[in-house]
């Protein structure tokens, strides 16, 4: 008989994490998800997935098990806020990603790397703009250099402003969801200057469907997983009804960010949900 595969995913509790969970073990997959809940919950937590708490610095010992696949989604996530709290992103991002890197290269399996869109924005101007750009662009190298160092399968993949259910608001959250929290309470939404700035919102079941078709048949660098049709801030507080209020721009906050879905869209995957669908359901379900 067959050994069931093993998918490890980092963050498995997390906002994408956990919908990447669900789809991979209904794929057959035995899941393991390591998570240190810094923002992921047990709230989201998938029966039947197993599930081990702690650090990823310490994921040999936590994951002795020989995966299959590693995706690795389990970093620090916010841009503007990691300006205010650099070393946990030291922490999170370069100490835990060194160590899933080495656990990789002694596992011998394909690492899905999350890399982040900031890379690509403002021209690649933004890379450098806050601790939590500059280290998701170093590790994409640190992530490409592993595998051609040591001969080890791997792709990167590119997300785009997900949302979707279970999508969370507050200090991380993201702001379909902040807006979406905002409307139900009956409080403005308030806008960054100058409010033109764009985003590619993609839904996180077109993140994860990305996710699998890169872990299936991708292989390298620049897989972008994103909606293309981009809005400006003022127009999703418009999709929400309501007329924002502008305030001050905080700094690390990009104006645009390049979207190139080519590769990943050569593996078969097209996104299939909108925005304002989304919206519209969350404005008829309030």
């Amino acid at each position: 008989m067959d050994r069931q595969k093993i998918a490890l995913v980092t963050g498995g509790a997390g906002f994408v994490g956990s919908h990447l969970c669900e789809r991979l073990q209904s794929d057959g997959y035995r899941v393991i998800s390591l998570d240190n809940y810094f923002t992921g919950s047990k709230d989201n937590h998938i029966l039947g997935v197993e599930y081990r708490e702690g650090h990823t610095k310490d994921i040999a010992t936590l994951v002795p098990e020989d995966p299959d696949i590693i995706y690795h989604l389990g970093e620090y996530s916010r841009v503007e806020v990691s300006l205010s709290e650099p070393e946990i992103v030291w922490d999170l991002n370069v100490w835990g990603t060194f160590a899933v890197a080495e656990y990789w290269r002694a596992k011998k399996c394909k690492l899905v790397y999350a890399g982040s869109s900031t890379k690509f924005g403002d021209g690649g101007l933004n890379r450098n703009m806050t601790p939590y750009a500059w280290t998701k662009a170093t590790n994409t190298e640190l992530v490409c250099n592993y595998g051609a160092w040591y001969t080890l399968p791997f792709a990167v993949a590119y997300f785009y402003n997900v949302y979707g259910p279970g999508e969370r608001s507050g200090k991380y959250g993201t702001v379909v969801e902040i807006f979406r929290q905002k409307c139900k309470a009956g409080e403005p939404l308030m806008v960054e200057l100058p409010g033109t700035q764009t985003r590619n919102f993609t839904h996180v079941a077109d993140i994860v469907s990305g996710l699998v078709a890169v872990g299936e048949r991708g292989i390298g660098d620049d897989f972008g997983i994103g909606n293309e049709r981009a809005y400006t801030i003022i127009e999703l507080a418009h999709l929400f009804g309501a007329d924002p209020v502008l305030i001050p721009s905080r700094p690390g906050n990009r104006t645009s960010s390049a979207i190139d879905t080519s590769k990943t869209r050569a593996l078969g995957w097209n996104p299939s949900h909108q925005l304002e669908t989304y919206v519209q359901e969350c404005m008829r379900s309030k």
